[in-house]
């Protein structure tokens, strides 16, 4: 009889051993199902795809491209107007526009993006902005600007309202401006004055405030004679200076504040430039108004279309 009920309590203990495991395994299901995806365990690091292979440049060639930049940005040796230049870091914003890519110049993903302009361009796609790609980056900006450089007839050119430009007291002739530009700019400005990251100070009638310097017109229209003058005026016109073909002879090229000293083409002057909240609209939207720059100078825009 004991026997018997010690086999019985044996029994039943085991039934109830296997029936919590068998409750533990379902609850161990029941819990993983639930799980969100992002608590799944993780798989082996050479079973996982990046999300986003592009953004995944991890390269031994890329990785010394960009390490090649974080150099150059600052030491490349090139010239312009038989003036010496070190570097293209005065630069980056216009070279982010051209390789639709915001990266940092010492990252991978930006020699990526570099890679593919220069395979575009017929160049060594290295990835790397040498002197070789840069002066072709140079080239391919000067090509977007104005080719013909006549002079704008007078039934061209409108003369603008002094508030339109940096020094309200500049003489009438010297306000002119080719109409379609001035059509063009006028719609860039109220872009400006609309977008909220900008918060321009302007009038109840849409006009940019009286006192505000930022967006307003430096230099439009210039005849023949007065930029002669000008030449013979300004310090070291004949090596560095003023343009003998002047494009503001079309009165379709522009001179904008966007900070610092206006027109002055030192790299400290044009380092302060290039950061200005005005500057880098421009760069990003002038575009869409039909505005190009002319690279070596941050505030000299020229109407396209």
């Amino acid at each position: 009889m004991n026997g018997r009920r010690i086999h019985l309590v044996v029994v039943v203990v085991g039934i109830a051993l296997a029936g919590g495991a068998l409750t533990s395994a379902a609850r161990t299901s029941r819990d993983q199902s639930q799980r969100p995806r992002s608590e799944s365990p993780v798989k082996p690091t050479s079973l996982v795809r990046p999300a986003n292979p592009a953004s995944a440049n991890t390269a031994p060639a890329l990785v010394a491209a960009a390490e090649k930049n974080a150099v150059l940005k600052n030491e490349l040796n090139w010239t312009f107007g038989s003036k010496p230049q070190h570097g293209w870091y005065l630069y980056t914003l216009l070279i982010a526009q051209t390789l639709n890519n915001q990266n940092d110049a010492a990252t991978t993903d930006f020699a990526a993006a570099l890679g593919v302009w220069q395979k575009q361009m017929g160049l060594s796609s290295e990835g790397v902005l040498d002197e070789d790609s840069w002066m072709a980056m140079v080239a391919q900006w000067q090509n977007n600007r104005i080719q013909d450089r006549a002079l704008a007839e007078p039934d061209q050119l409108l003369t603008a309202p002094s508030s339109d430009f940096f020094d309200p007291d500049r003489l009438v002739e010297l306000r002119q401006v080719e109409r379609n530009t001035y059509a063009a700019y006028k719609r860039m400005i109220a872009a400006a004055i609309a977008d909220p990251t900008l918060k321009l100070p302007h009038t109840a009638s849409g006009e940019l405030a009286p006192d505000l310097k930022y967006f307003k017109i430096i230099s439009a229209f210039r005849s023949r004679e007065y930029q002669d003058r000008l030449r013979r005026e300004a310090p070291n016109a004949g090596s560095a200076g003023l343009a003998v073909n002047s494009p503001h002879f079309t009165g379709r090229a522009l001179d904008i504040y966007v900070g610092g000293d206006p027109v002055d083409t030192r790299d400290s002057n044009r380092a302060v430039q290039v950061e200005t909240p005005a500057y880098r609209w421009l760069v990003r939207n002038a575009g869409r108004f039909g505005f190009r720059p002319y690279f070596y100078e941050p505030w000299h825009w020229e109407y396209v279309k």
